[in-house]
């Protein structure tokens, strides 16, 4: 039986490691603390508690990978810390806890990786964006995340494939409580691009079925109706007060295209309206 190792089982990787594990694959996977112990293993998923630190570095990451031929990073950068405003993102440096994290992956059984990115890495670009855009990102958060890509990428003692997500939605992320209420919401006419849980999943699915690595994918849902439209109409419908938006400056937001995807995977979206 294939095994896969899944550090981080959150929003994303809890629900995921249940997928896999109908897949017929076993599934191994961390959370920051052991109070998820119970949660996961009555799913069937071995537990690890493993908190990735920038100094210090000591969790059972020899045993939760090994035996693993794929290991998937489903973990937020969480670079804000206890300030809240990115004062102290050195210290909860992303890219630092990866790289104390890289020398346990090379010496395990690990082939294949698969990182979980974000679309942030664009940065502000006013434009339609695939995967060959030249990446410029401009939130802290960002950078980081465009760096651990290049790191994981150049590695040769595995093989690597990033999945950059859009915004994440899904039954527990009501978009309709993003901006409901909010006044002087800026670019109203800037598209949106979100991604459903039932597509994070079924993405990493197919990119497990069909052995696609040593590649970059955008994951959006084709749907890009404007800030505006979308966010008011998701307050109406959930019975909320629709945000207003600031229609004197003009609005700038990019296009995220997820054509690539579709095509290299033959997938198809199952959440396209959200």
């Amino acid at each position: 039986m294939t095994q896969i190792s899944i550090l981080g089982c959150g929003w994303l990787g809890f629900p995921l490691a249940k997928a896999i594990l109908k897949e017929g694959f076993s599934v191994k996977g961390s959370t920051t603390t052991i109070d998820k112990k119970e949660m996961l293993e009555n799913a069937g998923i071995q537990h690890f508690p493993i908190a990735l630190e920038v100094e210090n570095f000591s969790a059972p990451v020899d045993a939760f990978l090994d035996g693993s031929q794929t290991l998937i990073i489903a973990i937020p950068p969480k670079l804000r810390g206890k300030n809240k405003d990115y004062s102290d993102a050195e210290n909860n440096s992303f890219v630092k806890k990866i790289e104390n994290l890289i020398p346990f992956i090379q010496k395990s059984s690990v082939e294949n990786l698969l990182f979980i990115s974000s679309t942030a890495v664009y940065g502000e670009a006013n434009d339609v964006v695939d995967e060959n855009t030249i990446a410029i990102p401009v939130t802290e958060s960002g950078k980081q995340l465009l760096e651990i890509e290049n790191l994981l990428l150049a590695n040769t003692h595995f093989k690597t494939t990033i999945l950059r997500f859009g915004g994440l939605i899904g039954e527990d992320r009501n978009p309709a409580r993003f901006l409901a209420g909010k006044e002087n919401v800026p670019n109203p006419e800037a598209p949106i691009n979100l991604i459903h849980l039932n597509d994070c999943i079924g993405v990493i699915l197919k990119i497990l079925e069909t052995k696609t690595w040593n590649t970059t994918f955008n994951a959006v849902a084709p749907y890009h109706p404007s800030r505006k439209e979308y966010y008011t109409q998701k307050a109406l419908e959930s019975k909320l007060i629709p945000p207003t938006f600031n229609e004197e400056n003009p609005s700038i937001g990019k296009t995220i295209l997820s054509d690539y995807l579709i095509q290299k995977l033959n997938y198809t979206f199952t959440k396209t309206d959200l």
